[in-house]
């Protein structure tokens, strides 16, 4: 039995090129659309959108709804939406907010599939505009109707025409889509674009996203062929989790650059009026952004000259840049800007110096930037260009001409022609002089080179070239499988459990140090030794159990900055001074915060902090809910502000990436003679403190701080250490329903189960991991050409099967809007593990259906693995509330073909006579 199966989802080898409806066709490409609220009133929104409409032919017929008229501007008009003849695809509302909940619930009552809100008077209005806005969904949730908006500018699509906004001129057709929360800031952005002649694919204004959000727009646009790239103008970001989702698929083939409102206070509050949403904090955006490919960027210029650039020219690879201008002040300022926004200077080895010194002369600078002097003439210009793009330490170049006596910038740009498309790096121009150099601009953009009036902002552009490379690799690179020491099954998150509900039950919401510390040893984090004492006597014995010298610190169910009341004593040396230590705390404890917070003190070994102290945290944001924290520790941690932020779950790579962006990332490799500390122990120990963030809900904050960091020793190998920490609970009469959810889908550990082959092979069946990348080279290795067919509907070669970049999008999936199986067995001749089959199930963009394919490597097909693998699919689609399931299967795949009828399927044929539907709807699961 064949159980190979083609999944449309899988685009890049989808042959029949199955047509897909996506309930935003009825917004974007709408065949009839009625607008409520036309009107004759000179300067008026319902004026204006009926012009627009009626002024811009998109291929479709236009329905005035008003009962006061007879006719709007010459076209005639209805009472009620109800009253029109055709079926309408596209609705823009634009009355009063008061009458929206009713035109809402008509719509629906009327089949009609799209709506525009532009009214306000929503969210942003207060308590009565958000119970308007309930009403509008309720209503919405009759029927499977799509809604932009309120408060919004409207859509234009260019391409086809439809201009369905009150702005008073029409998008140029291009290539850019963009969506934006402020409508005033749209008509300013089409104003611009008119004088830099930028063309979009799509024109969005969003409004306060009701119901559609980005996440719906990002697909919509990223499945749009004629969209290139994807720009957003943000002020708050709404479904954080969807957002997230669709970026991440989205961005590994379209840039989605992003400028966000609200970096600052004072911006974030005026935000927040503006569309009635939370802020969030702008540090956790930034890590959001950089999770899921995202660039960001902090001006409207910047937005559309990385548009541009990321459509012309490749990602670098790198951040090293290469300067060569025939003025030395462009050049410095070209560097400063290059230095200030996290790149460098590329280094010119002493080979690329004779090689230069064959073609310069003897005056040229002889080091980056290359200075190739005032009387550059086109021929010196591609000399030395030739030389420089060839060095391999470059990831980019940037090429300045200022016009000089001797300067023909035209003729320049002319010679530079052939160096459009160097490999693997990209290359900027900046012309500078204006009209002197126009013609030579044209002659660089036409073929491709992105050409600047101003040097810094070319090197700026650079800079955001490389961090956007630079956050796709973090999800293109596989990770190691971590040694996760906590799981549902073991003893130790048992002893977690208690101590969380034994603290539940008491009604308190701060865990003790020593409670604290049980935790993180539980999950495998190292912790230093401790001992509980409720007099002085007991902490004597415990000092001398453990040998001096010794640190005493309180012991409370209700101050965790212990240090804030006198809480800790170091460095005690003998009984007597573990004697005067323990009631010097007492003492300053009952007189800073009262009696009843000391419960005694915990005794713990004196550690030699000759290593580095740092803070690994979890704490809540109001948008992305837990959010984690590395960095430079101690008690100066809010002094020093060394510190990076990331969202959970965390992989090995992820890690790395995060430490990356602090400061004391390079002193813990070593610096001045140090050695450096274990850097792939303090990876496996945050993706493990990460894991227990996502497996304890009920815990709000936790610090360890400080983690002490020393180079591994015999007796501590790993060189890791939590000298303290911090855990505080959600407050008792939170219920489990409240409880902040993760931004990104954890690990879906609910669908990892064992289960036997007919042969009685015991196997493993769970969820796709990041760190399989390697187990499915090995399993497309096992694949016959056969079973490649069946799969794919045509011959695939292993070498392009195995690809780095196409394993990682099927490892690195996310769970939300996919799910994939794979059946893990233990090869008996090599006792590794071995990947003998996947199933994956893929929800459609823009409706509730999703689709499924199957893969059983030959030496395991006729076990009943693959109908064990669809079944479990089944049950997954369930819990997701799917309400359609189907695949395509070729004919001859008559195995396949009974696993479906078995669980159900309906097999039905298609346009193509050797592909057959299977499908199964929510009733049948």
């Amino acid at each position: 039995m064949q159980k190979y199966m083609k999944s449309t989802s899988d685009r890049a080898y989808d042959i029949l090129q199955t047509e897909r409806i996506n309930p935003l066709d009825a917004i974007f490409t709408p065949q009839s659309v009625a607008v409520i609220g036309a009107s004759e009133k000179a300067g008026s929104v319902g004026r204006t959108l009926l012009w627009n409409l009626i002024s811009h032919p998109f291929g479709g017929t236009v329905f005035p709804i008003n009962p006061q008229r007879h006719s709007v501007l010459g076209i005639k008009a209805y009472s009620t939406i109800f009253d029109v003849p055709e079926q309408i695809d596209l609705a823009v509302i634009a009355t009063p907010a008061a009458t929206v909940p009713k035109i809402i619930s008509d719509c629906v009552d009327a089949g009609i599939k799209g709506a525009i809100i532009i009214s306000a008077g929503f969210k942003e209005a207060g308590v009565k505009g958000i119970a308007l806005e309930q009403e509008i969904l309720q209503q919405a949730h009759r029927g499977k109707i799509r809604i932009i908006g309120p408060n919004c500018l409207g859509l234009m699509s260019p391409r086809t025409g439809l201009n369905a906004t009150f702005a008073s001129t029409m998008a140029r057709p291009g290539n850019v889509g963009f969506i934006s929360q402020s409508g005033a800031l749209c008509t300013a952005i089409l104003d611009w674009s008119f004088k830099e002649n930028v063309g979009f694919s799509a024109f969005v204004s969003i409004g306060s996203m009701l119901d559609i959000g980005w996440g719906d727009l990002i697909y919509y646009l990223g499945d749009d062929p004629h969209t290139k790239s994807i720009v957003i103008y943000m002020e708050s970001i709404g479904d954080a989790r969807s957002f997230l989702s669709a970026a991440r698929e989205v961005a590994l083939t379209k840039p989605i650059i992003v400028i966000k409102a609200g970096r600052t206070a004072a911006a974030a509050k005026a935000a927040a009026s503006h569309t009635g949403a939370l802020a969030g904090s702008d540090a956790v955006l930034d890590a959001a952004f950089r999770r899921c490919g995202v660039l960001r960027v902090n001006s409207i210029s910047d937005l559309f000259d990385m548009a541009e650039v990321l459509a012309k020219q490749p990602r670098p690879q790198g951040s090293r840049l290469t300067i060569l201008t025939n003025a030395g002040g462009p050049g410095v300022l070209a560097t400063d800007t290059l230095i200030e926004s996290g790149g460098e200077l590329a280094p010119i080895s002493e080979e690329l110096i004779t090689d230069l010194n064959q073609v310069l002369p003897p005056q040229w600078s002889h080091s980056n930037p290359i200075d190739i002097l005032g009387d550059a003439d086109p021929q010196r210009y591609t000399q030395a260009l030739e030389i420089a793009a060839k060095n391999p330490h470059s990831d980019g170049l940037l090429v300045i001409l200022t016009p000089q006596s001797m300067t023909d910038p035209t003729q320049t740009a002319q010679q530079l022609k052939p160096y459009s498309q160097i490999s693997n790096k990209p290359i900027l121009a900046s012309w500078m002089g204006g009209a002197d150099v126009a013609a030579g601009e044209q002659i660089l953009n036409h073929q491709g080179i992105p050409t600047y009036p101003y040097p810094d902002t070319a090197a700026r552009v650079f800079s955001y070239m490389w961090r956007y490379s630079y956050n796709l690799k973090g999800i293109y690179e596989t990770p190691i499988l971590p040694n996760l020491s906590c799981d549902s099954t073991a003893d130790n998150c048992t002893i977690v459990e208690n101590i969380i509900q034994t603290a539940r039950q008491a009604k308190r919401t701060i865990l003790t140090e020593f409670e604290s510390k049980q935790i993180l040893a539980a999950y495998g984090i190292p912790v230093v030794a401790s001992c509980i004492a409720d007099n002085a006597e007991k902490a004597v014995e415990c000092a001398a159990s453990f040998g001096y010298p010794v640190v005493l610190k309180l012991y409370s169910q209700t101050i965790t900055h212990k240090t804030d009341v006198g809480g800790v004593q170091l460095n005690l040396q003998d009984a007597e001074a573990v004697k005067n230590a323990y009631w010097t705390i007492e003492t300053s404890v009952r007189e800073k915060a009262g009696a009843e917070h000391f419960l005694g003190v915990t005794v713990q070994p004196m550690v030699k902090t000759d290593g580095y102290e740092l803070i690994v945290g979890s704490s809540l944001d109001p948008q992305f809910g837990p959010v984690l924290l590395f960095g430079a520790g101690g008690q100066l941690v809010e002094v020093f502000q060394d510190s990076a932020i990331a969202l959970p779950p965390l992989n090995t790579t992820l890690a790395r990436r995060m430490m990356e962006h602090t400061k004391i990332y390079k002193a813990l490799q070593g610096v001045r003679g140090r050695n450096s500390i274990d850097m792939s122990a303090l990876e496996q120990l945050l993706v493990v403190f990460s894991q227990l963030v996502v497996e304890q809900k009920w815990i709000k904050e936790i610090d360890i701080n400080p983690l002490l960091a020393i180079p591994p020793t015999p007796a501590n190998p790993g060189g890791l250490i939590a000298l303290d920490a911090r855990i505080v609970l959600h407050s008792p009469d939170v219920q489990e329903s409240q409880l902040p959810k993760l931004a990104i889908c954890p690990y879906p550990t609910q669908y990892v189960g064992d289960w036997k082959l007919k042969n009685g092979t015991p196997i493993t069946i769970r969820p796709i991991r990041p760190e399989d990348e390697p187990l499915m080279v090995q399993f497309h290795q096992t694949l016959s050409e056969e079973s490649v067919y069946f799969r794919y509907f045509h011959l695939m070669k292993l070498s392009h099967r195995i690809t780095h970049e196409r394993l990682t999008r099927i490892c690195f999936i996310d769970y939300d809007r996919e799910m994939a199986l794979v059946a893990e067995s233990q090869n008996l001749e090599t006792g590794t593990q071995e990947i003998i089959a996947v199933g994956r199930l893929s929800k459609l963009h823009g409706n509730n259906a999703a689709e499924f394919a199957m893969l059983v490597s030959d030496r395991f097909q006729c076990q009943g693995l693959g109908t064990e693998l669809l079944h479990r699919l089944l049950e997954i689609a369930k819990n997701e509330q799917i309400c359609c399931i189907y695949a395509d299967i070729l004919a001859d795949n008559s195995g396949m073909q009974r696993v479906c009828k078995k669980l159900g399927f309906k097999i039905a044929p298609t346009t193509d006579a050797i592909v057959l539907r299977a499908e199964i709807t929510a009733d049948f699961i």
